[in-house]
């Protein structure tokens, strides 16, 4: 015969209560929303070759207004087609760099491949480029991201997604600890 204290049970019925179910499932929320933030913004555009970065201007709206997080991909540059969206460098190894769509594909006098470009919410062509200015294509955006892009560094970035890591590992170490001591309690009882 297995006898319960009050205080045993009084927490065994702390561990299926409503605010225990309300504390679980804000928790798990919480995880998966960190999770899958440092995924679209720090994981798979690494894994991906891809590179992070924030709209600062209006010169692409509605598609792409500020705030915007666009990650681009390096294409070969025979793929680029009219209509397809770049980030390039405004000078050729400067850092500098502006995200607009391509509105013609043209080639120089000596046979080199020229990029004419302009903003979606532009009258005017900006001038036009050169392959070797072209940092990538649009991969993928989400919206509002950029703002948190901005605010957090490369190095930032790096330190959050092994805080997240640390802090995971953290976590399932306290859930088997937890599972551990309440089966070694009931083998007691």
């Amino acid at each position: 015969m297995t006898v319960t204290t009050r205080a045993q049970r009084r927490r065994e019925e702390q561990k299926t209560g409503p605010f225990w179910w309300a504390g679980q499932i804000v928790s798990w929320l919480a995880l998966f929303t960190v999770l899958c933030l440092l995924a679209v913004m720090v994981v798979i555009p690494n894994l991906g070759g891809g590179t992070a970065y924030t709209v600062l201007t209006g010169s692409m709206r509605p598609d792409y207004p500020p705030g915007q997080l666009i990650v681009v991909k390096p294409v070969p540059v025979e793929d680029i087609q009219v209509g397809d969206v770049l980030t390039y460098q405004l000078e050729s190894g400067k850092p500098g760099v502006v995200t607009h769509r391509v509105a013609s594909v043209n080639s120089s006098l000596s046979g080199e491949q020229q990029f004419v470009l302009r903003g979606d919410a532009n009258n005017t062509d900006d001038a036009p480029i050169v392959a070797e200015q072209v940092r990538g294509k649009l991969w993928y955006s989400l919206p509002w991201l950029g703002y948190l892009n901005s605010a957090l560094s490369a190095s930032q970035r790096t330190w959050l997604a092994w805080l997240a890591i640390g802090g995971l590992l953290a976590y399932s170490l306290v859930m088997f600890a937890g599972a551990w001591r309440d089966h070694r309690g009931k083998k007691t009882s």
